[in-house]
């Protein structure tokens, strides 16, 4: 399955995990700007943030690439302040949660520098955070906040999906984005292998939203590891309904591209949207407002909407597995939206993300 086969063109791909996307880029990163740095707990550790920046404290040394103490608050002013004198700083949170202490430097300092002083100061730094399920996480090491993080005007927060949307968007946030950009990976991403171009793709990943699968029937808008999702379910149904579903990675959070969603729905006239956090107050939400403002008359039915369930994650397995989306919710959600609740299609049966992953791991 190749996600990104017609939207990028190319003679020439090769596969590159996602891990190996983030390894790429932060090397060229710290060999092509002198300016930049790499911090956070675990950088220079023998697993690296999961393999994302593996052997560069030895290559570049410790003043470039750096372990910091557990004190969250502290280091990320420290970030900002090498970001405002001219350095470019790429910080680390080994689980997304442990932002939260920082969320004072993030929120009222970084995201407000360049409003505050009428454009003379800039923020440019690179937040990356990790999201994800893994049997044991728990409560507190399993929270997804692009919702709450994209709230914030100043902050700009994508969800790259792909190897390719990596090795596309990073070097231009580095190179170009003049102020903070969070950036939320997601830990099942990081050991599957994609397809990518190896040179420049016709059709760059934007820092925006784009099309990852063309369809006339439904229109799926997800994020993150529910792009890969909804691109299973859309394989899927196609195969046991010739139904063609259009997929669209809204990559960007904070700001996503409206008129090509809208445009979407309009064509399909019905909406699945698949986030990895809270349906409550999050960007489920968001998508139904803008659909709801611009034109609700283009919906022949309400929209469904797959996330978390309205709790706190919990720790076992067994409950772990139902409460994440599985594939058999998706393709679900998906069938209802075009054939009505009694589709009488079967449903995969699997029952969890990672049973399909563990199964094919790649190049998608």
């Amino acid at each position: 399955m190749n996600v990104s086969s017609k939207e990028r063109p190319s003679t020439q791909t090769r596969v590159l995990s996602y891990a190996g996307a983030l390894l790429e880029t932060m090397d060229s990163a710290l060999a092509d700007h002198p300016n930049v740095f790499i911090m956070g707990q675990g950088v220079d550790d023998f697993k690296g943030i999961f393999g994302s920046t593996t052997g560069l404290a030895q290559k570049y040394g410790a003043q470039r690439v750096f372990d910091v103490p557990l004190m969250e608050e502290g280091m990320t002013g420290v970030a900002i302040g090498a970001a405002l004198v001219g350095d470019y700083p790429i910080t680390t949170h080994i689980r997304a949660d442990f932002s939260f202490l920082a969320m004072n430097q993030i929120v009222n300092l970084a995201s407000k520098y360049r409003y505050m002083f009428g454009g003379i100061m800039s923020c440019p730094m690179l937040i990356r955070l990790v999201v994800g399920r893994s049997w044991g996480q728990g409560a507190q090491h399993s929270q997804s906040p692009q919702a709450t993080f994209a709230h914030y005007p100043g902050l700009t927060v994508v969800m790259p999906s792909t190897s390719q949307a990596i090795v596309d968007m990073y070097p231009q946030i580095i190179v170009r984005h003049p102020g903070p950009v969070v950036s939320i990976e997601h830990r099942l991403l990081y050991n599957l292998d994609f397809s990518v171009s190896a040179g420049t793709p016709a059709k760059p990943i934007p820092l925006t939203s784009y099309v990852a699968r063309e369809g006339r029937d439904v229109t799926v808008v997800a994020t993150s590891v529910m792009v890969l999702e909804a691109l299973r379910a859309a394989q899927y149904v196609a195969e046991k309904a010739g139904i063609e579903v259009e997929v669209i990675d809204l990559n960007s959070i904070s700001h996503p591209d409206w008129e090509l969603v809208i445009g979407s729905i309009r064509k399909t006239g019905r909406l699945v949207i698949a986030d990895t956090s809270w349906l409550e107050y999050g960007v489920a939400g968001e998508v139904c407002r803008q659909v709801m403002m611009r034109d609700p008359a283009m919906l022949r039915q309400a929209p469904a909407m797959l996330g978390m369930a309205a709790a706190p994650c919990p720790t076992a397995k067994s409950l772990e597995d139902i409460y994440y989306p599985s594939q058999h919710e998706t393709v679900e959600a998906i069938l209802t939206q075009v054939c009505g609740s009694r589709h009488g299609i079967e449903l995969p049966v699997e029952r969890s993300m990672t049973e399909g992953y563990k199964r094919f791991r790649g190049p998608f």
